[in-house]
């Protein structure tokens, strides 16, 4: 074998399984799964996607190499089925190539077809980017985030549910009333309740736990405007979509009205969608979601973007494992990170390590490679299933639909 040839693989592979027959090289692959075993120069190929969809809607991909290590991903898990198949159509790009040349493959994906952007198409590239920042930080034997620049901090602040046991300090909470869906415009009785409940949770945790409050999209601006002015008073940390984002100057109107900041983002998709909500004062905090606004590769750029205009991320994540690995990543990597939703989720039903766990607040970056944690595949297939139906609402009053 020519000296220049001999790479590190190649050795190992010979040393393994070579004139001695020990090992075969299917067996030699499985027992180095997931190993940081091959260097820079060595040669590496997709071999196959698949797509797993879960009871619950969550969606994963899993991508596999020829170098028997695999990288996993979450997608959108609304039109679940959609986004699993998509993924799927896209082995017929991916499969054959280097899966460590990511954003390469973004820009592929994204552009090599005629329709762009959008929840479906945004989650299927948003998986598979997170497969491939998992398989290529395994591959080096690095989290995703010292590829990415970092870290950029040594711990990560979390919201969800707090309490002694859980170590977080922060938490969201709806506007909730004894009577929804809300009316296009309410009055001084459901304005007065939101506002009685919200004052009763800060009489309750105080100044020392931090309380966002999350509109949803399903209050309209009318009573988005009374809502905003009545919580004010009682110091919510933010106020998140408080209408549909898809009227960029409405939200960014209401924006003007109050002193707290807004949130949103949560269905807003790659950088062109961020672009405007940046450039019309909209919001003041950034919740893209790592499963479906274009994946660690994206939301990187978003945070740049977001530094611009002197603002912060926090992520979006109502979703699975691989969701909050990649938002603990993208907190390895951008310098102007501020908090990850769901924290406190450990996620045991999938996981084959449970995570570290939270401490004043906090959860430590991940130490492993790639995404930083382990999917346990045979827990993740017990959970195959048919996803949920479409979560329809309406108004108990005339039967008309309401937002959720």
């Amino acid at each position: 074998m020519n000296p220049v040839q001999y790479n590190r693989r190649s050795y190992l592979q010979q040393m393994l399984y070579g004139s001695a027959g020990l090992f075969s090289l299917e067996a030699w692959n499985r027992k180095r799964s997931d190993a940081a075993a091959i260097g820079p120069n060595d040669q590496i190929k997709v071999t196959k996607i698949e797509t797993f969809v879960l009871k619950n809607s969550w969606v994963f991909v899993k991508v596999s190499t020829d170098a028997g290590i695999t990288g996993w991903g979450e997608m959108l898990k609304d039109d679940a089925k959609a986004c699993a198949a998509g993924a799927l159509e896209v082995g017929d790009y991916l499969v054959g190539k280097d899966p460590r040349r990511v954003t390469h493959h973004w820009q592929a994906i994204h552009r090599g077809a005629f329709y762009r952007g959008g929840p479906i198409k945004t989650a299927i590239s948003s998986g598979i980017d997170m497969a491939l920042w998992d398989i290529t930080g395994k591959c080096y034997g690095v989290p995703a985030y010292k590829l990415l620049g970092g870290p950029t901090r040594d711990r990560v602040r979390v919201y969800g549910r707090v309490g002694g046991e859980t170590g977080v300090t922060a938490m969201k909470v709806g506007p909730g009333t004894t009577r929804t869906p809300f009316k296009y415009v309410e009055g001084k009785k459901f304005v007065d309740e939101v506002a009685d409940r919200f004052k009763a949770l800060r009489d309750r945790f105080g100044s020392g736990v931090d309380i966002g409050i999350d509109f949803h999209g399903a209050v309209q601006p009318p009573t988005a405007a009374l809502l905003i002015k009545a919580l004010e008073p009682y110091d919510p940390w933010f106020y998140e979509e408080i209408v549909q984002c898809l009227n960029v100057d409405v939200m960014a109107d209401l924006a003007k009205k109050t002193h707290i900041p807004i949130a949103t983002g949560e269905r807003i998709f790659t950088k062109w969608g961020f672009r405007e909500i940046l450039e019309k004062r909209a919001a003041m905090i950034l919740q893209p979601d790592p499963c479906y606004a274009g994946g660690i590769t994206e939301l990187k750029v978003i945070a740049g973007m977001a530094e611009a205009y002197y603002l912060p991320l926090a992520p979006h994540n109502p979703q699975g494992p691989c969701s909050l690995a990649a938002g603990l990543q993208i907190a390895g990597c951008v310098p102007n990170f501020l908090i990850q939703e769901r924290g406190d989720n450990e996620y045991a039903n999938l996981l084959a390590k449970p995570l570290p766990p939270v401490k004043d607040g906090h959860r430590p970056l991940p130490t492993d490679p790639g995404l930083g944690i382990t999917i346990d595949e045979d827990k993740l297939r017990a959970q195959v299933g048919e996803p949920r139906p479409y979560l329809a609402r309406f108004d108990p009053d005339d039967g008309s639909v309401v937002d959720w």
